[in-house]
This record gives C-alpha cells, structure tokens and sequence, in this order.
C-alpha cells in the first residue's frame, strides 16, 4: 500500500506541473500576440528612418567629390576594438533561447580575439549576465529588466554610452546579437552591425527622386541626429524583437513540458494499475491461504 500512495502522489504532483506549464503556454501566448502587434508598428518605423537616412546620405554623397564623409559611415576594416550589445532573457523555462544567443556570443569573442581585436560586451538580460560572471568574463555595461520590458527611454540611455564610446574612438565597431523572432515555431539569431553604419545595406542611388530639400550646411547635422536615432530604435526595436522571439519559445517549451507531463500521468497511471492488481491479487492469495489452512 505504501508503494500505492507513493504513485499516487506522483500523479497529483505531474498534474499540479501539467496545469502550471500549459497556464505559463496560455500566458506567453497572449503576451506573444501584443508583442506581435508592437514589433509589425515598429518595423514600420525603422523602415521610414531608414529611407530618411538614405536620402540624406545620397545627397552628401553627391555633393562631395570624396562620398560620403561622416564618422558614422567611416568603415574601419582593421578593427582595435569591437563593442557587442547582446540582449537575453531575464527568465528561463524558455528552451534553448538564452543559450543559443550566449553560444553566437561565444563564437564571437572567439573569433575576434582570433584576429588580435579586443572585445567589450556590454549586455541586457539576467541569463546572459549570470552566466559570463559565473565564468569570469568582464562586462561593461549591465543592465536587468530591459529586456522583460523594453523601454524607449531606459535602452536610449544605454546605447548612448556605446554610441560616445564610437565617436571618441574607443571602439571601432559596434556589434548587436539577440535572438530574434520568425514565427510561432521558430526563432533566429541575428547579428547587426550597429555602427559604422554598413552602407552595403542602405540603398544609395546615383538618382534622387525625392522633393526633400535640404540646405547643405544642415546636412551633416540632421544625418548624425537621424543615425543617433537610428541606433537608438535598433536596439528598441531589437529589445521587442528579442521579446517576441522569447515568447514563442517559452510557449513552446511549456507546450512541450504539458505534453510530456500528460505522458508522465498515463504512465503513473498504468504503473498504479497494476500496482493495485498486484495488491488485490496478493491479498486474495493471502485470504485463500487462510482459509486453506483452517480446514
């Protein structure tokens, strides 16, 4: 009987976890469709920064005989110094999310340290932070909460650091790793180079068909203001991006641990069974033998 009420309590325990995964599924998967919502908005906006940004290059690419001649378009292709933004989760329960982001990081300060260039990382997540100080690697900047709850303001104030960092020359290039979000099932990890600003993806063409007009004095200044903002909204938008991509992969995980768990009771379920047959038919045997022997 003792080995019964042990199965049985392992099969209100499974149960007690089954309803808490697939609570945890039905929460990511409502936080998932707001997230959603909020990165298809953002999108739209990047893409408008980014032909505001186009136009004006091309207009001071055109107007000078040596291009396009601004500190954040300046390629540097023998890089000292590189600054990788990552961004983590702040929870776990999510899968492979965090350790597929931290395992591209890793490859990264391989790879580079490889070439003889100095790596800074500067980090946004819980996960991420926990686990390059448990391993002893130096951090620049932290920060904790950010990535659960992106912040226009707050994540401006953190790139601001990096940005002055690229301007003074204190670092070459500014690199930003985060999971990213591709559907429901599926996420991806995804590397953008922040600063300088790769021209390679911008399209600058030799014809301009737009009416915006421009004096050429302002031009240099209203292209660093639009790139400050461009890096600002790219680690926004990388922040909910990262979100989405969190979401679907904890809804994922727990959808996969409700299932699991839903095998777990079916199996106690027969083990108990059978145990409880096995009971009976041992105090049948035992009844019967008392019997036998009274006459």
């Amino acid at each position: 009987m003792a080995n019964l009420k042990e199965i049985k309590r392992k099969i209100s325990s499974v149960k007690n976890t089954q309803k808490t995964t697939n609570a945890m599924k039905l929460v990511s998967s409502a936080k998932l469709k707001r997230t959603e919502e909020l990165a298809r908005r953002s999108r739209v906006y990047a893409a408008k920064l980014t032909e505001l940004i186009e136009e004006i290059a091309q207009k001071m690419q055109n107007a000078s005989a040596e291009g396009l001649d601004n500190i954040f378009f300046q390629a540097n292709d023998t890089p000292k110094k590189i600054d990788i933004v990552f961004i983590t989760a702040d929870k776990g329960l999510c899968g492979g999310f965090n350790s597929q982001t931290i395992k591209r990081i890793n490859q990264l300060i391989a790879e580079y340290q490889g070439q003889g260039i100095k790596v800074r990382l500067r980090a946004v997540g819980r996960k991420g932070i926990d686990y390059f100080k448990f391993n002893g690697v130096e951090l620049n900047n932290e920060i904790v909460g950010l990535s659960a709850a992106p912040d226009y303001k707050q994540s401006s104030e953190f790139i601001a650091e990096v940005v002055e960092s690229y301007v003074n020359g204190e670092t070459d290039r500014i690199v930003l790793v985060h999971n990213g979000y591709v559907n429901m099932i599926s996420q991806e990890i995804r590397q953008d180079q922040v600063l300088p600003v790769d021209t390679s993806k911008l399209e600058l063409s030799t014809v301009s068909t737009s009416e915006m007009e421009v004096e050429p004095d302002n031009d240099d200044t209203l292209l660093d203001a639009l790139v400050k903002r461009y890096v600002e909204y790219s680690i926004y938008y990388a922040l909910i991006d990262s979100l989405a991509a969190e979401h679907s992969a904890r809804m994922q995980a727990m959808d996969a641990a409700t299932k699991n768990a839903k095998e777990m009771v079916k199996t106690l379920n027969v083990k108990y069974n059978k145990a409880r047959q096995e009971a009976i038919t041992t105090e049948l045997i035992e009844i019967i033998s008392g019997m036998e022997s009274m006459k």
